[in-house]
């Protein structure tokens, strides 16, 4: 898993998973300084409402 791929998945569906969210936890301290960026706008958009923590149905 890559933090900008979660980042561009969780803006465009709106939804970001309690396992990307444990993820992104787990391994914070080796990110660099693009990737913590990338999280704290995550957290952001968290507390802004602009994205859920839920779960994706994948369309079929």
């Amino acid at each position: 898993m890559v933090v900008g791929e979660v980042f561009l998945e969780s803006l465009s569906t709106g939804v970001i998973t309690a396992e990307e969210i444990a993820w992104i936890t787990r391994h914070q301290t080796s990110f660099n300084r693009q990737e913590e960026a990338t999280a704290l706008k995550l957290g952001r958009l968290l507390d802004e409402g602009r994205i859920q923590i839920g779960c994706r149905l994948l369309g079929t």
